[in-house]
């Protein structure tokens, strides 16, 4: 097994400054950034009012997330307490 050794600052910043000088920007192609500009679009302001307005599927999705926390932390501490006493 290796000890990692701690850079010093000087040491950092030479890494830092090499690396900058040997990597050069890279810019994507134009169509592949048109394609991720098709997927990610942002929906018009009344659907997101609309979306928020719907209560009861917040109230849903609430629920869900809630319930879906209290199962994690649930499981958790049993495997924290199965496997943290011996």
């Amino acid at each position: 097994m290796t000890r990692r050794s701690t850079l010093s600052e000087e040491q950092l910043i030479a890494l830092e400054a090499h690396l900058a000088g040997t990597l050069r920007p890279v810019t994507p192609p134009i169509d592949v950034v048109q394609r991720l500009r098709e997927r990610v679009r942002f929906p018009p302001s009344d659907e997101i009012v609309s979306r928020l307005r719907d209560w009861k599927r917040m109230f849903v999705v609430f629920g869900g997330v809630m319930s879906g926390m209290l199962v994690i932390i649930t499981v958790a501490r049993a495997m924290y307490y199965l496997v943290g006493r011996r």
